[in-house]
């Protein structure tokens, strides 16, 4: 007599062993036709498990996020099944659920546009028969015997890993069968909102020496609404795509002759210095004392840190007169370089270094994205030594830092996350245990909440993470503070402590921005290349209608200038309208119009971004505006 305990703490006693599904009719006929898995003490299973004895249970409908995901895992297959349908030679391989959607792998001839929206088509007509999904259990070498016998090899090798004497499961939906662990919806027809996305290639158990086989994506929601509001957000995503417009606004440009480096251009480089410049005044501000370290370093320096034993896969390295070096992935251990050149004090700590610290890291080609993954980088980084005591001060201030300085960027939703200890990692689990205690007490001090990502710490410590949502609700992790109680030692970095005796510092990694290029290509996609003014490469543009006005606009672009804003002038002999169309396209973010008027009356006619007309005024009341503009960071357009 199974005794089920439910989410809400209540019991239900059956007198007889019964199926998920079983329980769910039993509670309503709503809950019944919602079902579409469950957890059964702890454990997402199908709705026809058969519950024996007693458990606690949770039914799992698409409103749960584990139901999205087997809606998506489940939707995955049935782009096999359709797949395989239309094209029967084609043999599968893999199907797994990814952030917002699915892929699977196939094995056959190159797949066209036209093939996916039949794939597609035929995926909605499988649905529509609303076949029942049954798992089977199988043994699996006679799984094994059976997916060679049907020339699905790959599924065959798949199994034929499974070490022999296990069963291995098996979901058959219409004329289907696949190998899966599940759990899977109860039937196709609970698959509605998905839509096939693209093809892309991939080589078989990701090896580059094995066959190349056609991946599929696709996305899967639980309502119209979610679906048609996630392809809105890919279509403004494209819109904003930051190598696209990084190219039209001339910010920068990339080639192969440099895979994953940026060719900064003029007016791209405007903008770095100006975030550049901002944050040096952060760094001041806040009691950071400037740095720079060389980029190259002996590989012994980089075997004390961890880093050779860590890191080694993702660091560029060089050779020269018999010595191995590593061109550094991060800044960390050269400011201990600096730290230990001198002894030091309780006094002097807590010691807080700043660095924009030009890195390296051998990022594979394939995960290359214009400024947003790269090879070479620009870190804001900066590094506090300090005693165990001044750990959650200083925690806090950053928290409270980080915040502020989103917020002058214009980004006010930030989530915090904290990264905990991976399996590759330096130091004793009492240590990890120290640091963790310490970010979640800083947190707590800073009346923040958090989500925990077990196993995704730096191998040196655990750290926080600010992740910021941008216009289109895209999130973007930027910045860290970790808690390192394991480098400054292995380094050799000591403080002569109150009672005279020697100790090592704590030493916390932070970054604001992250990298710099990085946190560039968010700007331009957030503001679709709009940049607010105090970050725009060219503030104003000033154009006379006729060329009677070129010297008056000549002037005031003179006088712009003097007053410290970024101003073009435009005195071709060009029509205005065609002129302000030019510059509107480059989104600057405002247009200074002189005519016969404006020159006579000593005023400009004053344009914003958007083809809002703010009237006339005097050069001097523009140059106000736009200087209170720049300093409030903020945009009156």
């Amino acid at each position: 007599m199974p005794v089920i305990t439910l989410p809400d703490g209540s019991k239900r006693e059956y007198p007889q062993p019964l199926t998920l599904a079983e329980v769910a009719a039993s509670i309503g006929a709503g809950l019944a036709k919602a079902a579409i898995a469950g957890k059964v003490d702890g454990r997402l299973v199908d709705t026809s498990h058969r519950i024996e004895g007693d458990v606690a249970l949770a039914i799992v409908t698409e409103k749960d996020a584990e139901g999205l995901e087997v809606i998506r895992h489940s939707t995955a297959h049935l782009l096999a099944y359709a797949l395989q349908d239309l094209i029967p030679e084609a043999q599968v391989t893999i199907g797994p659920v990814i952030e917002n959607g699915f892929y699977y792998d196939f094995a056959c001839r190159p797949l066209t546009p036209e093939d996916l929206a039949a794939i597609e088509q035929r995926m909605t007509e499988l649905a529509k028969k609303d076949f029942p999904v049954t798992r089977e259990v199988w043994p699996r070498d006679k799984a094994v015997e059976f997916f060679k016998s049907i020339g699905e090899h790959y599924k065959a090798e798949l199994i034929a890993a499974i070490p022999a004497g296990e069963d291995v499961s098996l979901y058959r939906e219409g004329d289907f069968i696949d190998l899966c662990r599940g759990p899977h919806v109860p039937s196709t027809g609970k698959l509605k909102h998905f839509k096939l996305m693209k093809v892309a290639g991939a080589y078989w158990r990701g090896d580059s020496k094995n066959e190349q086989l056609q991946r599929v994506y696709g996305t899967a929601w639980a309502t119209k609404q979610e679906l048609d509001a996630y392809l809105h957000m890919l279509e403004e995503a494209e819109k904003r795509d930051h190598r696209k417009l990084g190219r039209a606004l001339d910010l920068f440009h990339l080639q192969e002759e440099a895979p994953g480096l940026v060719f900064w251009h003029p007016h791209g480089w405007t903008v770095w210095q100006e975030i550049e410049q901002y944050m040096r005044r952060v760094y001041r501000d806040n009691g950071y004392q400037e740095v720079r370290c060389p980029q190259i370093l002996d590989r012994a320096l980089w075997e004390k840190s961890g880093h050779w034993e860590h890191f080694h896969a993702n660091m560029f390295t060089t050779a020269s007169e018999n010595r191995d070096y590593g061109v550094k992935p991060m800044n960390c251990p050269g400011h201990i370089q600096i730290y230990n050149t001198d002894v030091r004090s309780y006094r002097e700590l807590p010691l807080r270094y700043g660095e924009f610290g030009s890195c390296h890291r051998n990022e594979p080609s394939g995960a290359l994205h214009g400024v947003m993954r790269v090879r070479g980088f620009t870190q804001d980084d900066g590094h506090i030594f300090c005693t165990e005591d001044q750990i959650e001060p200083e925690v806090v201030a950053f928290n409270a830092l980080v915040l502020k300085v989103y917020k002058d960027f214009g980004f006010h939703d930030v989530a915090v996350k904290i990264a905990l200890r991976p399996e590759g990692r330096v130091g004793s689990d009492e240590v990890w245990d120290k640091a963790e205690h310490a970010l979640r007490a800083g947190l707590r001090a800073s009346g923040l909440e958090w989500t925990e990502l077990p196993g995704e710490g730096a191998f040196y410590g655990p750290k926080i993470e600010f992740h910021i949502k941008d216009a289109i609700g895209r999130s973007w992790q930027c910045g860290t503070m970790q808690v390192d109680f394991s480098m400054p030692g292995r380094l050799g970095a000591e403080y002569v402590g109150e009672d005279n005796a020697r100790h090592v510092p704590v030493m916390l990694h932070r970054a604001i921005l992250g990298s710099l290029e990085r946190f560039i290509g968010i700007l331009i996609e957030n503001h679709a290349g709009a940049l607010p003014l105090w970050l725009a490469p060219v503030q104003a543009v000033v154009m006379n209608i006729s060329e009677g006005q070129a010297d008056y606009a000549g002037d005031v672009a003179k006088m712009l200038r003097e007053a410290g804003l970024r101003v073009d002038s435009d005195l071709r002999g060009e029509k205005i309208n065609y002129k302000i169309r030019e510059h509107s396209l480059l989104k600057r973010p405002y247009l200074i119009v002189v005519g016969d008027k404006e020159k006579a009356a000593g005023l400009v006619a004053l344009r914003a971004r958007g083809n809002k007309d703010l009237g006339q005024m005097s050069p001097q009341a523009l140059i106000e505006r736009l200087l209170r503009e720049c300093r409030d960071r903020s945009s009156e357009v």
